[in-house]
């Protein structure tokens, strides 16, 4: 069993220190009266934080779980539902093809600098071949971070660098109430992409990489790729019951991680038929626009 190495996170925040930080986001003047209100408040966050209540809306997980006792998010178990939706819509063969069409640029003109990007423009002209031969396009805009409250992509934590099964799908990181780390967009954006048959990302470079949040995006992809269905068998993330099971061993929920089969497979390729050959005419009229 490899050893659980400890130390690199600090302690908790001080208590001053916590209400800082808390109360910078009512730093706007027009809050002044309601001081003692925001008080109140942050003393109910002090003690979600010092708690740690990562998930304080829970119910038993019930059949079909490993430990059908254990307390699941419900936030968790309605995020679930909605990608098995998402999936069982997306092998319906009698489902109109879906392309969703993703901007990977963070600029827009609803912030700075006031002006839409290249890639959004591009997407339009994307959708302006593909509606037209039957597709139904779905638009995943991901500037929308920078210029939209409380629009969030919390970054990726690889807790599959630890063991495979620690990385849940969906992704249990998030939200985590005691961190303030809530409304996660990730929950919305991999219900999009299962159930998309064709995805198209138009982005620019950002110093010879991926800009901020399609990296962001796309490092939250990684539980779609074999994640473990079943957090309950591994009692959220406890490494030291969970590192000896690693990327490829024989752990109760690796047993559980959904594969694709031929059947999956072969109608994602027969759906997916009309979306190619529609995204080939698009890049070509897009080339010839130029």
């Amino acid at each position: 069993m490899t050893d659980v190495r400890k130390g690199q996170a600090p302690d908790h925040l001080a208590r001053d220190a916590f209400a800082e930080r808390f109360r910078n986001a009512f730093d706007d003047p027009a809050f002044a009266a309601e001081a003692p209100a925001i008080s109140r408040l942050e003393q109910i966050a002090w003690e979600a934080y010092a708690e740690g209540r990562k998930s304080p809306r829970t119910r038993k997980a019930g059949p079909g779980y490993a430990d059908p006792d254990y307390d699941l998010s419900t936030e968790w178990i309605a995020t679930r539902d909605k990608l098995e939706r998402a999936q069982t819509t997306w092998a319906d063969p009698a489902t109109k093809s879906r392309v969703l069409l993703i901007v990977g640029s963070p600029r827009n003109d609803g912030t700075c600098p006031g002006e839409v990007s290249k890639s959004w423009r591009m997407v339009g002209l994307l959708r302006e071949v593909l509606e037209p031969a039957g597709l139904h396009i779905d638009v995943l805009d991901l500037s929308l971070v920078t210029s939209e409250y409380g629009r969030n992509i919390h970054p990726c934590k690889s807790c599959v660098s630890t063991a495979m099964p620690l990385c849940h799908w969906p992704c249990t990181c998030y939200p985590n109430h005691s961190l303030n780390q809530v409304n996660d967009w990730m929950a919305d954006i991999h219900e999009q992409c299962v159930a998309a048959h064709a995805v198209i990302i138009v982005t620019p470079v950002h110093w010879y990489q991926s800009p901020t949040p399609l990296k962001a995006m796309i490092d939250r992809l990684v539980c779609a790729d074999g994640g473990n269905p079943d957090p309950t068998s591994t009692h959220d993330k406890k490494p030291a019951e969970n590192a000896g099971w690693g990327c490829g061993g024989a752990g109760r929920s690796a047993q559980r991680r959904p594969r694709g089969g031929a059947h999956r497979q072969g109608l994602a390729r027969r759906q997916a038929q009309v979306a190619d050959r529609a995204i080939a005419q698009a890049s070509a009229e897009v080339s010839a626009s130029k």
